[in-house]
């Protein structure tokens, strides 16, 4: 997905909310947002917009000197999600269809993403899982989505953020977990998990759980390391979480399904649909046939 001009006014948006995140100091304040800028002046349109993220990220963290400015904001999601964590696997288990309970509350985790609301309140999560469980789900991708979980014997599940991962944890929990491999950053961005993330939420209890080498917010393969492409070309199957990674392989040639909340225009109209809308959708590959 390329990035549109909608997506600029949000680039400089999420820098301010960075950078006084992460300092009161104006002076550095003013730095990042005239490097960030300048990069947006020069910022390649045909890329998606986690290329131009990571490049603005990494200059927040050089210049304030924050490794991990999200930190705070990443603890205090997983320790609020995990005391959700008993309560929200009885109903999944005792649902008359567990997998799509799950598949729905991992829907509904996707809100915890700071990236694009840095101001979110518990009761803001709260009501959106007491709504993800009737709100419209395409039932037919569901179908689709139980049948290729079930006949795969490699899944590569692409997490998002921190706190939203114990959402998914409810979901793998659901799936062949020896099948499965899930994926963290490499290093902080935004509020994306890490390895420590999924340590704390006991994601490495159940699964394999690999970094794919990168800081960006979704998965950029260029930007990916050797080891995590070689894996990405082997799987049967991707789960991919969440808005960025959405970006950064809509148009993948590998059978993936993407498990998102459309929380901007430019992502809703991508998809054809509201801003809002619970989304699990399978990519479409183009097959050629070659005529003999």
């Amino acid at each position: 997905m390329r990035t549109y001009f909608d997506c600029i006014p949000c680039f400089v948006r999420q820098v301010l909310d960075s950078v006084r995140l992460t300092t009161d100091d104006e002076d550095i304040q003013e730095q990042v947002m005239r490097q960030a800028l300048c990069l947006a002046c020069k910022m390649d349109l045909r890329q998606s917009p986690p290329a131009m993220a990571q490049k603005i990220h990494r200059i927040i963290r050089e210049l304030t000197g924050e490794q991990d400015p999200y930190l705070q904001i990443k603890n205090r999601f997983n320790k609020l999600a995990l005391e959700m964590y008993p309560e929200l696997k009885e109903q999944v288990e005792a649902s008359a269809d567990p997998l799509e309970t799950a598949v729905r509350l991992a829907i509904a985790g996707n809100i915890i993403d700071f990236g694009v609301d840095c101001v979110l309140e518990e009761s803001r999560v709260e009501k959106i899982i007491t709504e993800s469980l009737t709100a419209a789900l395409d039932m037919n991708a569901l179908e689709e989505f139980k049948s290729a979980t079930a006949q795969s014997k490699n899944i590569l599940y692409l997490g998002d953020n921190a706190g939203e991962i114990v959402f998914d944890r409810l979901l793998i929990e659901q799936l062949p977990c020896e099948d499965i491999t899930f994926v963290v950053k490499s290093g902080p961005v935004i509020n994306d998990a890490t390895m420590e993330d999924a340590e704390i939420v006991g994601l490495t209890d159940i699964v394999t759980v690999i970094d794919n080498g990168s800081d960006a917010p979704g998965t950029i393969l260029e930007s990916c390391s050797k080891e995590f492409r070689r894996r990405f070309s082997e799987v049967d199957l991707v789960i991919a979480k969440g808005q960025g990674n959405y970006e950064t392989l809509s148009d993948t040639d590998k059978d993936a399904f993407f498990i998102l909340r459309a929380k901007c225009p430019v992502i809703a109209r991508h998809l054809g649909c509201e801003v809002g809308s619970m989304v699990l959708v399978k990519n479409e590959i183009e097959v050629c046939n070659e005529e003999n």
